[in-house]
This record gives structure tokens, C-alpha cells and sequence, in this order.
């Protein structure tokens, strides 16, 4: 499917509300993965501009903290608005640079609108408390205030979810941002970042910068601007960044990797569950860090659920995401197709049996075939190294508490899901289950009103709710006399 090349936005930096082309800057392309074709180059941002945005967020922070927040609140629902209205350019673009199927972006955006409308509410209502006197004529307050200039640094696999998580979250809380957006996908990021600047906000307060991520990311937290870190990615670069921010004691977020457990037990519809995981399991092509990934089958339904998967499995469509028809586009990269690839060949050689998949497929584009393993033993990789692909590995149990503690056998914690009618089972997976977030025959476990957040070393703190509002306020208590 061809797209009009004008549909692609240039691609800049945005610091202290200018736009910034790539001029002598060094820069790198951002590639169509489904096509393999270059859609623009992307300039990086040098260190005279880091030292630029850092400043701009600065200054910036006074500005925007001085905002009420009713006035703030009015500039994000009219970005919110904004974002909407471009809807069709802006979910074609982040198709275009994710690899994303076309209805996912639409729903992605929808979310992302969402999450700053919400943020535009509860910024209104970050209250504080009056506590009772110890001497008549005192007075004792406990109130909030926006912690600072906040760093974002967010990754590709939701252009426009990730980066309206955190932004909503600063501007709501009246914090300024540097953001550093994916570098495969930037144009979704500079999209949401025009419509707030076209809201009002004014320039300072939102910055926008791109290059390579060893290099700026600590180059941002060591400059003694920053007060909080919203990070979303991998684990090990999770763990180096924290490393970083507690030279200067930086309030951290971290939103790490995965490796989803899902329990499905014999009570269940079959044929209602068997549909629900197979569209689970194929959205963003499995590259979701909730995705779910380790599929526990109680063993009296353990046949009948792989042949009901694999056949949904192979009845999706995968193809060039602005087809409408296509419900899989590509994986983001070559190396990420190469990763999934090893893995999978990895699980085969020490036993595991392929139902479908396990290939690339030829043509231009960097497609993989969905893939169904079963009867994977713990000593394939596979089942201890998050995947983040087309791939879903199959295992019967027949014991409740062997599987529970199967399910939390890794040191990963951010997402599981669970299957049954039975009640008390209900409770008991509630109460047993190691996850940030837990789906109880569902596998809808975000809104802009939840906590979004692991445990263990899937990271700490949490976006959207008021918890994630209340990441970027600090707790001051003033006492009067």
C-alpha cells in the first residue's frame, strides 16, 4: 500500500519552543519497517543543545509552576483536542514508523488523548492537609508542589502512549520535561509535541531531543537539572539509569521488561479465552511489555487449547499496517527479528515442539510469523528472557500451587493474567500472584485512571492515577507559629 511521502513530518528537535532542523548536525534514518524504506533522517541533539533544553526546562519550570491548575488542566484537554482532530495523519504516522496494525494506533491514540485529559483533571487535585493544632493560634499544613524539571526518556513500541504518559504527568503535576523520545519512531513523539505547543504551552516547558541513548541520557540526569526520571524500557539499561540518578538522589519511575504469565484454568469458556489470548498475543506483534508470553494450560483442555491457539494463530493476517485488513505489521527492526529468531531456535534445540511459525518472512520489511511453541522446558532460554515477539509458548499444569509458583519464578513482575470462573480461585489468584498489574479473565489492564507498574526487577513507582501524578509532587509540611 502506497503512502504519501508529505504525510511524514520533518524531523527535528524542539527546544525552549523552537524547532530545530538538522542542519551540520550528525543524524541517523528512520526506517519503514514495513518496507524497509528511509521516511526522514533525524538529527541528534549536541551537547551545546542539551545544554540548551536543560536551561530552557529550567527556566521554563518557573514559568509553568506559576500556572494555575485550571489553566494548565485547559491546555492539555485542548492538546488532547488537537491530537484527536489529526487523528488520521497522526495514527497513519505512527503506523508508518512502529510497524503498529492502523486500529491499534487508533486505539493507541485514543488512550494517549485520554491519559491527558485525565491529567488535566487531577491536577486540580493535588491536595494537601491540615492537621489538627498542638498550641491554639498555629497551624500545621502538609501540601504539594511540582517536584521539578522532569527527564522522560521513552521507548518505541507506543510512539504516542508512552510519550503522553509521561508529559501528561509532568505538565499536570506543573513540571517542565526534557524528553527523550524513541529514535525509530520520533515523528509520533514531535506530532503530540505541536499540539501542545499549539495549546499554549508556553516554551520551556516541554523540550524535545533525539540521538544516542548511552550518550544523552546521562548526559541529562549528571547536569544537576534534573528532579525526577520517568523511564520506560529494558531492565539492564533501567538498572544503569537508576545508578546514575542516585549520584544526585533523582526520583525515579522505572517501567522495565516483562515475561507474562497466563493461567488458564478448566472451568473456562474455551472457545471465548482461546479468542481473547490469540488477539492478546498478536498485538504490536507481542512487542508490549505486558504482552502475554508464558501460557500455563490446565491439562484436561492442554490438546484443545494449542490446536484452537495454533489455528487462530494462523488465521491472522500479517502485513503492511495501513491495510485495514492486516491485524500483525512487522517487527520494529532486523535485530529485533534476528532476537525473536534465536530465541525461538534456542527453545527447538533443547526440546520444544513448533505447532506454526518460526520464520521470517521473505519479502522487503522486517515481518516474522507468529509462532506457537509447546512443552518448552525451563532450561530454554526462552522461558526465562523476555522475548518481546510474535511468540507464544504453551505449558500444561494440572497442581494450583505449582503453577502459582511457576508464574513467579522469574524475577520479572509487571503483568499477569488469569482464567477461571471458580470464585475463591479468584481470590486466591489475587492474592498469590507477583505482578504490578493483574488481569482476572481479561487482559485490559490499563486506563488512564489505574496505576501502571511492576514489582521486582520489572521496576518501581507507577504512570497515570494518581499515582502517577503523585511522582512528580514532592510532600513539603510547613508549620506556623
Amino acid at each position: 500500500m502506497s503512502t504519501p511521502q508529505n504525510l511524514y513530518p520533518e524531523l527535528q528537535l524542539f527546544i525552549g519552543g523552537e524547532w530545530i532542523s538538522k542542519g551540520a548536525r550528525q543524524s541517523e534514518s528512520v526506517l519503514n519497517p514495513a518496507t524497509g524504506e528511509v521516511l526522514g533522517e533525524l538529527p541528534h541533539a549536541t551537547t551545546a543543545d542539551l545544554d540548551r533544553a536543560l536551561a530552557a526546562a529550567e527556566k521554563g519550570f518557573k514559568v509553568w509552576r506559576s500556572y494555575m491548575p485550571e489553566k494548565r488542566g485547559e491546555i492539555l484537554r485542548k492538546a488532547a483536542a488537537l491530537l484527536n482532530a489529526q487523528g488520521d495523519r497522526i495514527t497513519r504516522v505512527a503506523s508508518m514508523e512502529s510497524g503498529k496494525a492502523i486500529a491499534q494506533s487508533r486505539i493507541e491514540l485514543h488512550m494517549a488523548t485520554e491519559v491527558l485529559e485525565w491529567y488535566a483533571e487531577e491536577g486540580r487535585r493535588a491536595y494537601g492537609r491540615v492537621l489538627t493544632q498542638r498550641q491554639p493560634g498555629t497551624r500545621h499544613l502538609v501540601v504539594k508542589q511540582p517536584i521539578g524539571p522532569v527527564a522522560a526518556f521513552t521507548p518505541w513500541n507506543f510512539p504516542q502512549g508512552n510519550p503522553a504518559r509521561k508529559l501528561g504527568a509532568a505538565l499536570g503535576a506543573g513540571c517542565s520535561c526534557v524528553l527523550k523520545a524513541a529514535e525509530d519512531t520520533p515523528a509520533s513523539a514531535i506530532l503530540m509535541v505541536k499540539a501542545l505547543q499549539e495549546a499554549g504551552v508556553p516554551d520551556g516547558v516541554v523540550n524535545l531531543v533525539f540521538g544516542v541513548p548511552s550518550e544523552i541520557c546521562p548526559y541529562i540526569l549528571r547536569s544537576g537539572v534534573i528532579r525526577k526520571l520517568s523511564f520506560t524500557g529494558s531492565i539492564p539499561i533501567g538498572k544503569e539509569l537508576v545508578k546514575i540518578c542516585a549520584e544526585k538522589m533523582i526520583r525515579t519511575t522505572m517501567e522495565l521488561g516483562g515475561h507474562g504469565p497466563v493461567l488458564v484454568f478448566d472451568d473456562v469458556n474455551l472457545e471465548q479465552v482461546l479468542d481473547m489470548c490469540a488477539t492478546a498475543k498478536c498485538r504490536n506483534g507481542g512487542q508490549v511489555c505486558v504482552s502475554p508470553t508464558r501460557y500455563f494450560i490446565h491439562a484436561s483442555i492442554f490438546d484443545k487449547f494449542v490446536e484452537g491457539f495454533t489455528a487462530r494463530i494462523n488465521k491472522v493476517k500479517v502485513g503492511n499496517p495501513l491495510d485495514e485488513s492486516v491485524g500483525m505489521g512487522p517487527l520494529i527492526h532486523a535485530r529485533r527479528r534476528e532476537s525473536v529468531h534465536a530465541l525461538i531456535q534456542d527453545a527447538l534445540a533443547h526440546g520444544a515442539r513448533l505447532h506454526t511459525g518460526g520464520e521470517a518472512i521473505p519479502g522487503p520489511g522486517f515481518f516474522y510469523k507468529p509462532t506457537v511453541l509447546s512443552n518448552i522446558p525451563n532450561s530454554a532460554r526462552i522461558m526465562n528472557e523476555e522475548p518481546f515477539g510474535p511468540v507464544a509458548l504453551l505449558n500444561p499444569f494440572t497442581d494450583f500451587d505449582a503453577v502459582i509458583s511457576e508464574a513467579n519464578r522469574l524475577p520479572y513482575g509487571l503483568a499477569a493474567f488469569a482464567f477461571t470462573e471458580n470464585g475463591k480461585r479468584l481470590k486466591l489468584l489475587g492474592e498469590q500472584l507477583e505482578a504490578g498489574m493483574l488481569g482476572l479473565n481479561t487482559f485490559a489492564i490499563s486506563v488512564p485512571e489505574s496505576p501502571f507498574g511492576g514489582i521486582k526487577e520489572s521496576g518501581h513507582g507507577s504512570e497515570e492515577g494518581i499515582e502517577g501524578l503523585d511522582a512528580c509532587l514532592i510532600t513539603k509540611y510547613i508549620s506556623e507559629a
